[in-house]
């Protein structure tokens, strides 16, 4: 197993081994399978780290840029090398926050032990039906040492944990409805209860957990190859593609990449008209600026129109056993609490903010998470490059706003300073079936979905908006468990 493998970490740092040397080397051992030496070698089954970009631009990530490169072999010598790694080495940046944050949550000293942050992982993860994490943390659990009866099912772990099902179900699908109640249930059982700072490092898991399904799902990341689903033994089969078709070429492969430019040509000049959009609302915002009261109505319509947003073709998905037994009430969604027409109350930013309240709270409760949550999100949010597509030297400022704005706007938070009426202007309605997908029902999101929006922009591009949602969920989640926390507290 790659993942765990015990190298010393200077040794693994003087190899400088690149993603690419890795696939040879996979490559050279299916050669060797191929020999009769009596030795089963797996083969990957999936064409890459993602079902949806190209495998040969996510390589080619690491070749160019020195900074992932890096990033990459670091993470290789702590035995965490990902396919999620993989994908988001598009924004190095970004990727060596994330690397750390986690290391944090999951490695370093903190009020839980390491089982314990692995199974809660693993809670999170199975809300969402994310096979892949939770196998991931299925893993690490019993690395560290967990009892694998707790794997058998949720009603198999300690009454503590089990305790914090009802937390996990409403921070994943409708945070709104978190009280001071549900957070006293849990710091004043009479037996098992979990200490403030315990309950603030499960909370930051739990969120972490949710919103990285997300962009799990909504990246199309395959299972890693020393998980379930991510290898056979099998021989690859002749109508198949084999780990090397897409840097080689491959008929069949040629000929969908010959289809897809031709959509792109349908699709021409899509980028143009937002970035028309962008500057005719900007020469707006310069001459006249909307009332209060305006600006209020335009939120609640935009909250209510989210709301009447399907996602995935309002299909419904059955988690198979292997997830489900880690979670109870699988019934419990989203979805059904928006086809019941119940509304969400509006949270007010101005009330309670990440920046005033909630990272203080956790650095004071948890310290340095605060800190390292604090420098992810401003990250994701800031991170451009100042480009659209082919296009040089274009402010994106508005069009990252709008989306952080759009996501926070479902789940009922509001910016007293902020015109929701850009959010439509900017973000055309295929684009918000696929952030309500994504962001409320990551398991439905499909290819198709993640190819319909954004036609002409780059897979690096399309990653950085999954960066921006995956981050800009978590945040939701964390305002309400913290106002939550806070009010018990006072």
């Amino acid at each position: 197993k790659m993942r765990h493998a015990s190298a010393d970490n200077d040794t693994v740092k003087n190899t400088s081994l690149t993603v690419t040397d890795l696939f040879k080397i996979c490559a050279h051992c299916e050669r060797l399978s191929k020999k009769d030496i009596g030795v089963r070698i797996p083969r990957p089954l999936g064409n890459g780290p993602s079902r949806f970009i190209p495998e040969k631009e996510i390589l080619q990530v690491s070749k160019v840029d020195a900074r992932t490169q890096s990033i990459f072999e670091e993470a290789f010598s702590l035995g965490h090398l990902d396919n999620i790694s993989l994908v988001m080495g598009f924004h190095p940046q970004y990727l060596e926050s994330f690397l750390r944050t986690q290391h944090y949550l999951l490695q370093m000293d903190g009020p839980l032990s390491l089982h314990y942050r692995h199974y809660i992982g693993i809670m999170a993860a199975a809300r969402h039906q994310c096979s892949y994490l939770v196998n991931l943390h299925v893993n690490d659990f019993l690395q560290v040492g967990g009892d694998p009866k707790w794997l058998n099912g949720l009603e198999g772990a300690p009454q503590k944990l089990q305790a914090l099902g009802e937390l996990n179900k409403i921070l994943a699908h409708r945070p709104w409805l978190l009280t001071k109640t549900h957070i006293e249930s849990l710091l004043k059982a009479e037996e098992n209860s979990w200490s403030l700072a315990e309950l603030i490092h499960a909370v930051v898991l739990l969120t972490h957990y949710h919103s990285l399904a997300s962009f799990t799902f909504g990246c199309g990341i395959t299972p890693d190859i020393h998980t379930d689903g991510g290898h056979t033994f099998r021989p690859p089969s002749l109508s198949g593609y084999c780990v090397c078709d897409i840097a080689n070429g491959n008929g069949a492969l040629e000929e969908m990449l010959g289809n897809q430019q031709v959509r792109v040509a349908e699709v021409s000049g899509e980028v143009e008209v937002l970035m028309e959009r962008m500057k005719q609302l900007q020469e707006c915002r310069d001459e006249e600026e909307a009332s209060q009261e305006e600006m209020t109505t335009r939120f609640e319509r935009e909250k209510t129109e989210s709301m009447l947003v399907a996602t995935a073709e309002d299909e419904e998905c059955v988690p198979s056993r292997d997830v489900s037994r880690h979670f109870e009430d699988p019934s419990y969604g989203y979805q059904d609490f928006s086809r019941r027409g119940e509304h969400v109350p509006t949270f007010r930013v101005q009330d309670y903010s990440w920046e005033d309240h909630g990272f203080s709270l956790v650095n004071r409760l948890y310290p340095d998470v605060g800190q390292l949550l604090d420098e992810k999100f401003q990250i994701a949010y800031n991170l451009t490059y100042n480009t659209m597509a082919t296009h040089q030297g274009v402010d994106t400022s508005m069009l990252r706003r709008a989306i952080w704005n759009y996501i926070h706007c479902m789940f009922g938070i509001r910016y007293d300073d902020y015109d929701y009426g850009e959010i439509n202007e900017l973000l055309d309605r295929s684009f918000k079936v696929y952030i309500k997908t994504m962001v409320c029902s990551p398991e439905k999101t499909t290819k198709r979905m993640y190819e319909s929006f954004w036609r002409q922009f780059q897979h690096s591009e399309k990653v950085h908006v999954n960066l921006l949602l995956m981050e800009a969920r978590m945040q939701a989640e964390l305002l309400y468990a913290l106002r939550a926390i806070t009010r018990y507290m006072t």
